[in-house]
């Protein structure tokens, strides 16, 4: 295994076939002709690690419940995951099939979210919790500084607020399209007001997509006021 991706994560995996499956997409096992194996299983198990490590710092920042959940919904929403594997550019080490790398897989947002997870579950079966925990200070390090006191609001709250304000009346949310496996699905959704659409989004989750729908129907409204 090239040594590389290790020097990018700061951490030197024992068992190097950890880090070969869990930089392995289910498009490029599908390919070989003998059994690989693939990364949504350290995926799940990443996804889960992340929600913990985050619970503990925003914990122990002192923030409420409610402030909690906002800020630990917008650290380890796929967005944000994408942008810090991007920033470690971990597409490059990723072994993606032919289909995929022909559509520009290794830049895909549900590819790189879901890669950095599971190398994150793979430091956590190789290491254990605190070599996982310090691999999300550091490549979360920056966000998660930023955490202000009340932690944050979500778009979804955000949009609420302004459409309060700005109709009296709250935003509806449709999902317009389900794409891909059953357990690898791409939901796009959209926020309306009165049948007019404020914006699309897409996301791994339901919840994921509005949320990202919320965002840019906020875009369109900071643009509108000039902020």
């Amino acid at each position: 295994m090239n040594p590389e991706p290790e020097s990018v994560l700061g951490y030197s995996f024992k068992n190097k076939t950890l880090l070969v499956t869990a930089l392995t997409h289910r498009s490029y096992a599908g390919e070989q002709k003998k059994a690989t194996s693939h990364n949504e299983r350290l995926e799940f198990l990443g996804d889960s690690v992340l929600s913990l490590i985050l619970s503990e710092y925003l914990f122990d920042k002192g923030l409420d419940e409610a402030a909690m959940s906002r800020a630990r919904a917008h650290l380890s929403r796929g967005s944000e995951l994408a942008k810090a594997a991007t920033e470690l550019e971990l597409g490059n080490y990723l072994h993606i099939g032919k289909g995929e790398e022909s559509t520009g897989g290794r830049r895909k947002e549900s590819i790189l979210a879901g890669a950095l997870e599971a190398v994150l579950g793979a430091v956590y079966l190789d290491g254990g919790h605190d070599e996982a925990r310090a691999l999300v200070m550091r490549i979360l390090k920056d966000r998660l500084l930023a955490v202000p006191g009340g932690g944050f609001k979500d778009a979804k709250t955000r949009l609420q607020e302004y459409f309060q304000k700005e109709f009296g009346e709250l935003p509806a949310y449709k999902i317009l399209k389900e794409e891909g496996l059953e357990h690898q699905k791409t939901f796009t959704a959209g926020v309306y007001h009165k049948r007019k659409l404020y914006g699309k989004g897409r996301g791994r989750t339901k919840k994921e997509a509005e949320s990202a729908a919320a965002e840019k129907a906020l875009e369109k409204a900071l643009e509108k006021i000039g902020g």
